[in-house]
């Protein structure tokens, strides 16, 4: 059984996750086109992060940044060994809970082309493309996708 819970970004196994993801991001994408938060950014009040594991094995981790108006996806990682086993829809559904229960009607996130596994998890989870956002500028690079939650 998937279990999405809160957790901590700075402290193992989330943040070891993290720098993993984020390792990806580096060796995929250049300095000015990676957005991801620290691990300290990731802790901060305005952001819900969680976890999820399958037993005592955390595969996944998510965040959710509370903006103006809507909620944004952040550092939304499965790892390799954990995809195709619901961990990344297990973590949508999380976070689209929490973002309802803080108030927030709609969701956005920036991801890339080449990362076609997550933009199908997302349009499959009922994300559409959406223009820029936020701070974010058209880098040819970006995909950014959104969605209104439902009631």
């Amino acid at each position: 059984m998937i279990v999405v819970e809160p957790g901590a970004p700075t402290a193992a196994p989330a943040s070891d996750l993290l720098n993993a993801s984020q390792a990806l991001m580096r060796r995929l994408f250049n300095p000015e086109e990676n957005h991801f938060l620290s691990h300290e950014a990731l802790a901060q009040p305005d952001i819900r992060f969680f976890t999820a594991r399958i037993g005592a094995e955390t595969l996944g981790c998510a965040a959710l940044k509370l903006c103006d108006g809507y909620g944004e996806v952040k550092s939304f990682f499965v790892a390799d060994a954990a995809r195709g086993k619901g961990i990344g829809a297990a973590l949508l559904r999380q976070i689209e809970d929490q973002a309802r229960h803080d108030g927030i009607t709609g969701l956005k996130l920036e991801t890339a082309e080449k990362l076609d596994a997550a933009i199908r998890l997302y349009a499959r989870n009922g994300f559409t493309r959406c223009a820029p956002f936020g701070a974010y500028l058209d880098n040819g690079v970006s995909v950014f996708m959104e969605k209104t939650l439902p009631d």
